[in-house]
């Protein structure tokens, strides 16, 4: 029998989570609670709507002449809390030929987030923040679960995409790409590192919710601002 996986949305053509044009699979449930969170409906774990595997793939299938230059990428929420669940669409997907991408923050069970590896051509990690202190302060989870993910994409040689939210006055400084590089330096399966400008469209969710963002007083993070710190990365990682 399969898996069911609670899913939050379906995103027909995205174009910003990977390479080509892609539908988007967007989990239900996150363990983390990153104070610059744009989708607070995902954390909840008993949202969403089910899902079989099965269920998923012919959605997507009604899109694959659309994404035969794309793919799939399976996004969150967290998908890694919902790791057998992807792990049989994935398996689905490689049947049909269809590029699969898993969209993280690489908190899970290691075991479990092995076998996914196994069906997965590229990963997109989002490295929030590079200390201990400041990734339990600023999501309340445990740098070192993120570090331990990203070695076994590297034992396993996945392609990388590495990501991150800059955020005016917490991450913005030359000196925290400097960081980041050099947090990175030995990983050899990177091919791609993507700096993600801090929006608050999501403000709207968080009212309706009736919860607080906690960066409601932090302004936007300029675009040309990002450019500016895109000026750091090696040209083959833009």
């Amino acid at each position: 029998m399969s898996t069911k996986g609670r899913i939050h949305s379906f995103q027909s053509m995205g174009a910003v989570d990977g390479p080509g044009l892609r539908c988007v699979v967007f989990m239900q449930g996150c363990p983390l609670r990153c104070v610059y969170c744009h989708n607070p409906d995902t954390h909840s774990f008993n949202d969403g709507e089910e899902y079989t595997p099965e269920e998923m793939l012919q959605k997507i299938l009604r899109f694959k002449s659309y994404i035969k230059n794309g793919g799939v990428t399976v996004s969150g929420g967290e998908p890694l809390s919902q790791t057998q669940f992807v792990k049989e669409l994935f398996t689905l997907l490689r049947e049909n030929e269809i590029h699969t991408a898993l969209d993280t923050a690489g908190i899970g069970d290691l075991n479990e987030a092995k076998e996914l590896l196994e069906v997965t051509d590229l990963v997109l990690l989002d490295i929030k923040f590079l200390t201990k202190d400041d990734y339990h302060k600023h999501c309340g989870g445990d740098l070192d679960k993120v570090i331990e993910f990203l070695h076994l994409t590297q034992e396993m040689d996945i392609p990388l995409w590495i990501r991150q939210v800059i955020v005016p006055d917490l991450n913005d400084g030359e000196e925290n790409i400097t960081a980041l590089l050099e947090f990175l330096q030995n990983c050899k399966n990177i091919k791609k590192i993507e700096l993600l400008p801090f929006r608050k469209l999501c403000m709207p969710k968080y009212e309706n919710l009736g919860i607080s963002f906690p960066l409601a007083d932090t302004p936007e993070m300029s675009q040309a601002g990002i450019d500016e710190l895109y000026k750091l990365i090696p040209e083959n990682l833009k």
